[in-house]
This record gives C-alpha cells, sequence and structure tokens, in this order.
C-alpha cells in the first residue's frame, strides 16, 4: 500500500445561485477589482492508502459521491498526490 494525498475541490454546480460569491463580487467592486464573477467553493484534503493512483482517484470519487459533496447543488474534482 502506498500514501496519497487526495484534494476535493466542491463547488456550486453552474446554475446554481452563489450568495456569498455575490457577495464577494460586490465588495471586489467597491474595492475598485475589476472580477466579474465569484463563486465560493471548498478544499477538502484526505490522506488515504491506497494499491495505486488509479484506486486511490476512485476512493476519492467515491468519498466526493457520498459525503463530501451534495449532488443535487455541487460538482467535485479530485487529484491524487503521491506523498
Amino acid at each position: 500500500m502506498k500514501t496519497y494525498r487526495l484534494g476535493l475541490h466542491v463547488g456550486l454546480k453552474e446554475g446554481v445561485l452563489d450568495p456569498a460569491g455575490q457577495a464577494t463580487l460586490q465588495v471586489l467592486h467597491q474595492m475598485e477589482f475589476a472580477a466579474t464573477e465569484v463563486r465560493i467553493g471548498k478544499w477538502i484534503q484526505v490522506v488515504i492508502e491506497a494499491e495505486d493512483e488509479v484506486r486511490a482517484l476512485a476512493i476519492g470519487d467515491e468519498m466526493g459521491r457520498r459525503l463530501l459533496a451534495n449532488p443535487v447543488m455541487e460538482a467535485f474534482d479530485v487529484t491524487v498526490t503521491p506523498l
């Protein structure tokens, strides 16, 4: 078994209203930044042991689908880094 760090980026799906992103965008405009869109998400890191990177990615995908993301409103992607 090898050790891997999974990185899961979870964010709202396109078309889902993002009130926190809209509030942040307004503040950025007040601060005179030329931002055109802000989407707020979360970054989750999990250290696991797996046979290989392919299995680690499959585990991360299952974690995202079953617990770490709301499939109705959120999308996620997984990165795998060997440790």
